[in-house]
This record gives C-alpha cells, sequence and structure tokens, in this order.
C-alpha cells in the first residue's frame, strides 16, 4: 500500500519569494523545524497603552479567544475518542465473558457442540488479550491526550482570561486616577491634595504597566503553548495506537517512527524556543521596571520642548458640552495626521478628523480652572475644540505643532527643515540683531494677491522694500493696550489717546465724535500686539509686522489674548472693553494711513497709525505704527468699515459729496438711517443726511 502523500507549502512560498513546491512523500525531512512566530506585543509599548498597541493587543485577544473555543471543541472530541476506546474495552471484556458463559446455557438441542464451545473459548481469550490491549489503549489515550488538553485549558487559557481581568481593572484604577488628577485646580491649588493624587496616579500607572506586562507576555507565551497544546496530545495518541499495534500485529512503519521522531525534535524545537523568549521578555521585564518613578508621574518631564515639530499624537482631555450649560472632560487620544487633527477612541480600528488645521488659529485659554487648556479655532471662527494637556511640555508642544500645521509646512519638500528656519526665523524677528536679511525658503512662496479693501488716498507705486526698511531691527512689540507702542520710543509722539479706568477720554471732544459720527459698526476683536515701523503708506509693513507679532508670541509662549470691541466711526477707532463698556484707547480715522487683511489668514487684519515725532531738534516728523488684530470674522470686512468711514470723513467736507456717497447706500423706509450687517447678522443703524442736518 502507497504512503499518503501531503502537499507541503514552503515559508518562501507564504513570503512570496518562489513557486509552489511540488508534492513530496510524507513524512519530511527528520530535521525540519517548527517557523519562528513573527507577531509579539512589544512589552516597550506597555507603558504608552496607545490604541494602535490596544488595537495589536484585541487582535491577541481575539485569537485567545478562538483558541479556547477550538481548544474546548476539540476537547470534546478527543473525549469522545477515549469514550469510545473505553466503551471498546468494555464492550470486548464483555464480549469475552459471554463467549466463556456459551457452555453454561441449557440448549435442549446441545448435543454436538463441544467444538463450537472449544472455538468459542479460543476466542474468548483471544478476545480477553484484545480487551488488556484496549484497556492499555483507553489509559494511555487518557494520560498522553486528553489529560494535557485539559491542563492547558485550565492551566494557560485560565491564566489568560485572569490576567485580562486584572489587566482591566488596573486600566480602569488608571483612568480614574487620571479623571481625577485632570480636575486638580489652578488658581486654588493644593500641594498636599496634588502630591497624593500624583502619588496615586504613580501607583496605578505602575499597576498597569506591571498587568500589562504580564498581560503581554502571557499572550506571547500563547502563541508557543498553543502550538505545544495541539502537537503533544496527537502525539501521545498516536504513539499509543503504535504501541497498541506493535502488541497485536507486531507490525510498525519505519517511515512513521521517522515522522514520529520529527514531531517529537519539533516539539522539543518549539519549547527550547519557548525558553529563549521567556528568558528574553523576563530581562526586558526587569529592564523596563528599573526606570524612575518619575517616569509615571505626570507633569515630570525631563527633555526639552520642541518647538519644531510638524506632527503630534498623544491623550488630550477634550472639553464636551452634555446640556445647555453643562459639560464633560473626555481623554482620548489624538494625532496629527497631514492637516487634520485626528482622534482615535479606545478599541477603534481607526481614527477620525475632528477638524481641518490649515489656517487655523491656537491659543491658550482659562477654563474651568483647568491647567494647560488650549483652543483650535477653525478659519471662519464656526468651530472652535478646547482641550486639556497633560503636562507643561505636552502642552507647549500640542500648540507649536497645531501653530506650524495650520501654516501648511507639511505640504513642502522638507516640512522638517522648514519648520526648524521658521523657528529660527522667528527667533530672530523678536532679537535685536545690527543686520537683517530677508529669510528664504518661505513654505508657500506663491501667494495669491491681498484681498483686503485699500485705503483710497492716492499713492505712490510702491518699490521693492527689505524688512529693514520697513521695520527696523529689535524694534520691541507691545502685547497689550496699556500705551500706544510709539510711547516706548518717545512719549512726545502722538497719534492714540488713552482714557482713564472710568471711561473717560483726556479730551471731551472725543465723545461728540461718536455721538456726530455717521457710521457706528462693532466687530469682536483680539489685540495681538503692535510695533513702531518705518514706512505708513504700504500694505507690505503690515504683513511684516504681523509675521513678526506672531513669531514673537510663538517664541515666548504669549498665547492669552483678551476680545474686545473693536468700533468704527467716520471719525474715529475705538477699542472698547465688552464687560465695563470702558474704552481702551481711541485712534482718529483721519491718522490711519492703511490698512489691510492677511493674505492667507482672512481674520487677521491691521493698520497703521500716524503720528508726530518732536525728537529730532524739535521739527515735527512723522512717525508710524502697525497695529495687529484677530477678528472672529472675515478681516476684510473691518477694512471695509474702515475705507467707508474715511470717504464718509472726506464727504463730510463737501455737503453734495455726502449726499451722493449717502444716496449710493441703503436707507429703511424713513429715510434717516443706513443699514449694515454686523457679524452677528443684527442690524446696525447708520445716521442718515436728514439727522445729520438736525442735528448740526
Amino acid at each position: 500500500m502507497q504512503p499518503k502523500q501531503f502537499r507541503i507549502v514552503s515559508e518562501q512560498l507564504h513570503a512570496g519569494k518562489c513557486s509552489p513546491h511540488p508534492c513530496i512523500p510524507f513524512p519530511p525531512s527528520p530535521t525540519r523545524k517548527m517557523p519562528a512566530v513573527h507577531h509579539k506585543l512589544l512589552l516597550e509599548e506597555a507603558l504608552q497603552d496607545s490604541p494602535q498597541t490596544r488595537s495589536l493587543l484585541s487582535v491577541f485577544e481575539e485569537d485567545a479567544g478562538t483558541l479556547t473555543n477550538y481548544t474546548n471543541q476539540l476537547l470534546q472530541s478527543m473525549q469522545r475518542v477515549f469514550g469510545a476506546q473505553n466503551e471498546m474495552a468494555l464492550a470486548t471484556e464483555q464480549l469475552s465473558k459471554q463467549l466463556l458463559d456459551y457452555e453454561k446455557q441449557n440448549f435442549a438441542l446441545a448435543k454436538g457442540e463441544e467444538e463450537v464451545i472449544n472455538t468459542l473459548q479460543h476466542f474468548a481469550k483471544s478476545v480477553e488479550e484484545l480487551n488488556s490491549l484496549h484497556s492499555e489503549l483507553a489509559t494511555q489515550i487518557a494520560d498522553k491526550m486528553v489529560f494535557p488538553m485539559v491542563q492547558f485549558r485550565e492551566k494557560d487559557l485560565t491564566e489568560i482570561s485572569t490576567l485580562k481581568e486584572i489587566f482591566g481593572i488596573a486600566s480602569d484604577e488608571h483612568e480614574a486616577a487620571m479623571v481625577k488628577y485632570s480636575r486638580l485646580p489652578k488658581k486654588r491649588e493644593n500641594e498636599k491634595i496634588k502630591a497624593e493624587v500624583v502619588r496615586e496616579v504613580a501607583y496605578c500607572r505602575r499597576k498597569q504597566h506591571q498587568a500589562a506586562m504580564q498581560y503581554y507576555c502571557a499572550l506571547n507565551a500563547l502563541q508557543y503553548r498553543k502550538r505545544v497544546a495541539v502537537l503533544e496530545p496527537m502525539l501521545g495518541y498516536t504513539h499509543a495506537q503504535i504501541n497498541v499495534f506493535k502488541k497485536g500485529m507486531e507490525l510498525v512503519s519505519k517511515k512513521m517512527d521517522s515522522f514520529l521522531s520529527s514531531v517529537s525534535s519539533m516539539n522539543q524545537s518549539i519549547e527550547s524556543q519557548l525558553e529563549v523568549e521567556a528568558e528574553v521578555m523576563r530581562s526586558s521585564q526587569r529592564e523596563l521596571l528599573s526606570v524612575d518613578d518619575s517616569v509615571y508621574m505626570p507633569d515630570h518631564d525631563q527633555v526639552p520642548v520642541n518647538r519644531a515639530l510638524i506632527q503630534k499624537a498623544g491623550y488630550l482631555n477634550i472639553r464636551n458640552k452634555t446640556g445647555l450649560v453643562t459639560t464633560a472632560w473626555d481623554r482620548l487620544f489624538f494625532f496629527t495626521q497631514g492637516g487634520n487633527l485626528m482622534c482615535q477612541p479606545r478599541g477603534a480600528v481607526a481614527g477620525g478628523m475632528v477638524l481641518d488645521l490649515d489656517n487655523s488659529s491656537v491659543m491658550a485659554v482659562e477654563c474651568e480652572d483647568r491647567r494647560y487648556c488650549f483652543q483650535i479655532t477653525s478659519p471662519n471662527g464656526k468651530t472652535s475644540l478646547i482641550l486639556q494637556a497633560e503636562s507643561k511640555k505636552e502642552y507647549e508642544e500640542w500648540i507649536c505643532t497645531l501653530n506650524n500645521i495650520s501654516r501648511q509646512i507639511y505640504l513642502t519638500d522638507n516640512p522638517e527643515a522648514v519648520a526648524i528656519r521658521l523657528h529660527q526665523t522667528a527667533l530672530q524677528a523678536v532679537t535685536p540683531i545690527t543686520s537683517f536679511k530677508r529669510a528664504e525658503g518661505s513654505p508657500n512662496p506663491d501667494r495669491a494677491k491681498p484681498s483686503s479693501v485699500a485705503s483710497r488716498e492716492p499713492q505712490k507705486p510702491p518699490a521693492t522694500l527689505e524688512p529693514e526698511d520697513l521695520i527696523v531691527p529689535g524694534t520691541p512689540i507691545q502685547f497689550d493696550i496699556v500705551l500706544p507702542v510709539s510711547e516706548f520710543l518717545d512719549q512726545n509722539r502722538a497719534g492714540a489717546r488713552r482714557t482713564n479706568p472710568f471711561g473717560e477720554t483726556e479730551d471731551d471732544d472725543g465723545d461728540s465724535d461718536t455721538h456726530d459720527s455717521l457710521l457706528q459698526q462693532v466687530f469682536a476683536v483680539r489685540f495681538l500686539g503692535s510695533m513702531a515701523v518705518r514706512a505708513g503708506h504700504t500694505q507690505e509693513v503690515i504683513y511684516e509686522a504681523m509675521r513678526q507679532v506672531l513669531a514673537a508670541r510663538a517664541i515666548h509662549n504669549i498665547f492669552k489674548t483678551t476680545e474686545s470691541h473693536l468700533m468704527v466711526t467716520s471719525t474715529c477707532i475705538r477699542l472698547i472693553d465688552p464687560q465695563t463698556q470702558v474704552t481702551k484707547i481711541s485712534f482718529q480715522l483721519k491718522d490711519v494711513t492703511q490698512f489691510a487683511a492677511h493674505q492667507e489668514n482672512s481674520r487677521l487684519m491691521g493698520f497703521v497709525l500716524q503720528g508726530s515725532d518732536w525728537s529730532n531738534g524739535g521739527e515735527d516728523q512723522p512717525s508710524f505704527s502697525v497695529f495687529v488684530f484677530e477678528s472672529n470674522t472675515e478681516g476684510e470686512k473691518i477694512c471695509y468699515t474702515i475705507n467707508l468711514g474715511k470717504e464718509m470723513s472726506e464727504a463730510k467736507k463737501d455737503p453734495e459729496a455726502l449726499a451722493q456717497l449717502m444716496k449710493s447706500m441703503p436707507l429703511t423706509n424713513d429715510g434717516k438711517f443706513l443699514l449694515l450687517e454686523s457679524e452677528t447678522g443684527d442690524a446696525v443703524e447708520v445716521a442718515g443726511p436728514d439727522e445729520q442736518e438736525s442735528e448740526a
């Protein structure tokens, strides 16, 4: 009889390196070894506990669950074989007794049955010998096939289930500790309570780390043990059958012996690999657990902040509204992908997009007395997210990374080099230097022309100006409205008026300017900074001032801004505190020489203010300052309103020109008010010509 043929596919076929091997006789060479296990959980990633590691862990858990189901089914089949073999032994014993009882039967016609009785006794003896073989085979099946499988299920698989529960409890305790830590107040900080919470977080994180590594080690070892658990019972079963066949028939195939020896060597090879891998995992576990306790403590980062990152990943707390006035914070895993901010909950296979970061703004905010909070706002101002970082280092790196991405650095050929170069350029922009060179290698050299509304005053075509021609290198930047930036250079400069704390200006005529104004339009803005400049009649100086102000804020970590109301009238521009309605600062509209919105970020706008400089020998020399703002809407709307105010201011000198201007604007039914659309969608009233004449 020909040996059974088996098709063996080599490992190279699975790797796609060669064609299928032809059918070869079974068994294979005795030197054949089991392929090594290629998939395992890395113990180094147990501490971070990222969604990627959780996703890989779910694959291992799914594999363990499948193995458990298969083990139960295989054990049922083995128990059925054992039951059948045991039943065979009992059946042959019963058959032998029945054959011996033949002669004890009182047959009515029993004459001549001696030969039959002798034959049956011979058969009974043979059956009794076969019964001993079947009983021995049943015992060997129970010891070498059923028992190892039962032991594997009760020991290894039960251990996996127990470690899974321990890991789940440790993870839940760690999450609870992190929630408690995240709720620590910032303003009324209690060092004792903070220390207790930090120790609790460290203890829970260490406990989770230990449970995770034990769980990972058990799952990695299971990849080896499951092979032994399947091969060892069948090896014992086959040996038991062959022993029975040897005793019964003395016929054993040498090829089968060779195959069994190869299987035995294979089993030994797997066990040796398991020992080596177990030793490596034990050594790695000891090394990872020997680190300092500061690794487990939040906000104890010793690595300096990297401000040139273009991608970032990690856990953040996100603020979600649960009702009209109630909010909830969820701890989720965030990461950047290209120009998008992604979020991946635990257990999810992949992440989902949260916000498009192109041209978005990122700033630090105060939120519910929590530390390390920052806000991301979309370019149109309609979508915003409030997130909380775990530590100061993560807080600063997230803000810098998101700002780098919002500039679309990731679209360049070498984004890392561009980010570093922009960081150096930003340092240069806020550091006093003796010489200033134009920064080259802009991430977006072919920018579109500005779409802002420019002043209609006659201007000479501007020549190509260098940055040092626009702004003196090392010029200080003012980030808050305390004094106009020109007053930092000379107290004798003019161009802006301060107000006292009670909202009254130094010149009482300022109030009449507002009441007599033909136009009143209010915008919600945030003051970003101001600085003295050399030129006052070109938009390039506004763009350069915007670049230096934003760079200075990024370098010095000045992310906090206060919202104010910018009122544009036909005579002046006022910055008003929305809470107290106190006028912080006022500018005469006739002193505004240029205004423009940012070329890429439409929510940024600025204007140039002209003053007088009496420092050079008593001569009145013009001086210029740029004020930069961020609006909740497009900056072009503010520029359009300023331009409209300047047109009205010029038209008031000529009644005919004023009447012609008012005819070109929509009026209400009574003809007294001009309707302008504010950024909140409400109608804003502007005095018509009749009201102007009555007041005059």
